[in-house]
């Protein structure tokens, strides 16, 4: 694993809504870590709310905000833009991720990986997705599969592409 310490201040609130989840916090802070030394150099401070809730949950979130009325691994909630009359010392929200843990464990299996590498996969998905990255096109899928490679292999994590035709959603 890499050293914890993130260079820049971007740091994750993390927030365990559900007991299926084991303790996530050093995974969490590895994701961030690697991600912040990879892909995101310019990001130099901010928060990212990572929420560990059920398939019940996200489903909600998916029906409410995307329309489709099922569960799904990982959902990335952009912020907008600081709100007016903010003082500069205010800390920044680049938006929100939520895991779900029925369908993340069933994915894992699935695959015949781990939950933890999975995991950690989907977060590192859910931050570059918060921060402009995106797969609508072969193109970008491209760019970003090869930075969540990258990223993941910094944490000794092996290709989650390997073999596959496309990225998750």
């Amino acid at each position: 694993m890499i050293s914890r310490s993130v260079k820049s201040q971007l740091r994750p609130e993390i927030i365990r809504e559900s007991d299926l989840w084991p303790d996530i916090e050093s995974l969490v802070l590895d994701c961030f870590a690697s991600a912040t030394n990879e892909a995101l150099k310019g990001v130099s401070s901010g928060v990212v709310t990572v929420l560990f809730t059920d398939d019940a949950e996200v489903r909600d979130l998916n029906r409410q905000y995307r329309g489709k009325d099922k569960p799904t691994n990982v959902l990335s909630f952009p912020a907008g833009p600081p709100l007016p009359g903010l003082p500069d010392a205010e800390i920044t929200s680049h938006g929100e991720i939520a895991l779900a843990f029925e369908t993340c464990k069933r994915e894992a299996d699935e695959k015949g990986i781990n939950l933890q590498d999975h995991t950690a996969h989907l977060i590192v998905h859910g931050i570059l997705h918060l921060f402009g990255y995106d797969h609508q096109s072969d193109q970008d899928a491209e760019v970003m599969e090869k930075l969540e490679t990258d990223i993941l292999a910094r944490m000794g994590i092996a290709d989650p592409y390997h073999g596959m035709e496309s990225a998750d959603g």
